[in-house]
């Protein structure tokens, strides 16, 4: 799945403050679960329960939540940016500053690995990361998340 696909419009990129892990949580529940019409504990406790297994932190200050839903309309992805980077477990000690929320129906299990590992591929373009942190809006963002996909002349 293309991450042009998870990020349909400049809404799923967001700049947010938290204190905490625990607190950046509840606020990108809260923000999902407006947008899907979900109740925000249902979607809190998907993530919480997901981070009990391991964080989700993928190292180089980026962490990727993700969690499985009932029903069909769970699908979205969230691109958060942290104004100052929060402790989220991750092995190399990094604090986190990105965070790429992925919500995923759970009878749908087509698309759900393909998601994750597309974000997983365009990071590791040491560039992007830094580009997403410099990006000076949130349009800008979405237009980088696009261009991730479009292979590049050499």
């Amino acid at each position: 799945m293309a991450i042009a696909d998870l990020f349909p419009d400049a809404k799923g990129v967001l700049h947010l403050a938290p204190a905490n892990k625990d607190e950046l949580l509840g606020t990108l529940a809260t923000e999902a679960a407006q947008r899907l019409g979900r109740p925000v504990q249902e979607i809190l406790d998907a993530l919480q329960g997901r981070e009990r297994l391991g964080s989700t932190a993928l190292g180089r200050g980026i962490a990727m939540p993700h969690a499985r839903l009932p029903g069909p309309d769970a699908k979205l992805a969230i691109l958060a940016r942290l104004d100052r980077p929060i402790e989220f477990d991750a092995r190399d000690g990094e604090p986190v500053d990105l965070v790429f929320l992925v919500l995923w129906p759970e009878d749908a299990s087509e698309g759900f690995l393909p998601a994750l590992s597309g974000i997983c591929r365009a990071l590791r373009d040491t560039h992007f990361p830094r580009q997403l942190r410099q990006a000076k809006s949130a349009e800008e963002a979405l237009l980088l998340l696009r261009e991730a996909d479009t292979p590049h002349a050499a």
